[in-house]
């Protein structure tokens, strides 16, 4: 039987979970990255596929775009179909000059701005960190295969068209990115036990204005995938 938002059927989704946040992104890497890949959940269109890379199950699940969406399907992949690990694998905008677009973040630790925390861990930390497992396998995998990686804070935006200065806010809080999910995911994480990580490709700069398209966003980002699918063989045997 499956949750409000995901039909998948208990045992259809593996044990490690990479999470892009668009639906059409998790298609592409499925058909592209998995050996005999089965759509799992089509609910809300958002799109959760199982199959097996270099024999290892493995799920790819989207989240959907904000904190809000991200917390409903990790809770729910966590909590109902023991998921234990969650590696989100995204885009973000830089904050730092020097981050080009295609490069690679590996996130050390979230901030948010919202009640999430509060709430789910009833403990209001506005900085959440990633499993130290998965962040320091990372590193090690993207040193093998000789991916340059780097890393830092993430900022877990709840509004995209902002008011204030996000620029001042990042040099206030010591951030390196922004992106829209991580402190939901960290959080439910915590909470239930879990295990959880995210890897995202630099798709816009804030300080130099450098962009890339919705179209390279859905299907080009290949070294990011390519590390996250290396990364979780060592997590699964």
């Amino acid at each position: 039987m499956g949750t409000p938002h995901i039909e998948a059927q208990v045992g259809q989704i593996a044990k490690f979970v990479l999470m892009p946040g668009d639906p059409l992104r998790a298609k592409v890497m499925a058909e592209k990255y998995l050996t005999n890949p089965k759509l799992v959940n089509r609910v809300r269109n958002m799109f959760m596929y199982t199959g097996t890379y270099k024999g290892v199950p493995i799920t790819i699940a989207a989240s959907g775009m904000g904190n809000a969406s991200m917390g409903i399907y990790s809770y729910e992949l966590f909590n109902d179909y023991d998921v234990d690990y969650i590696l989100r694998v995204g885009t973000c905008g830089a904050y730092n000059k020097d981050y080009r677009p295609y490069s690679v973040f590996n996130t050390k630790d979230s901030y948010g701005e919202s009640q999430f925390a509060k709430i789910v861990t009833r403990t209001h930390q506005e900085i959440l960190p990633a499993a130290k497992e998965m962040f320091d396998t990372i590193a090690e995998t993207a040193k093998e295969l000789n991916i340059p990686l780097i890393s830092g804070r993430a900022h877990a935006s709840d509004v995209f068209y902002r008011s204030d200065n996000s620029l001042a806010l990042a040099k206030e809080k010591h951030l390196d990115v922004v992106e829209m999910e991580t402190y939901a995911l960290f959080a439910n994480a915590i909470k239930l036990n879990k295990k959880a990580a995210a890897l995202f490709t630099v798709s816009d700069n804030l300080v130099t204005g450098e962009v890339t398209t919705s179209q390279e966003r859905e299907s080009k980002f290949t070294t990011m995938f390519e590390l996250a699918l290396e990364t979780a063989l060592k997590f699964v045997k």
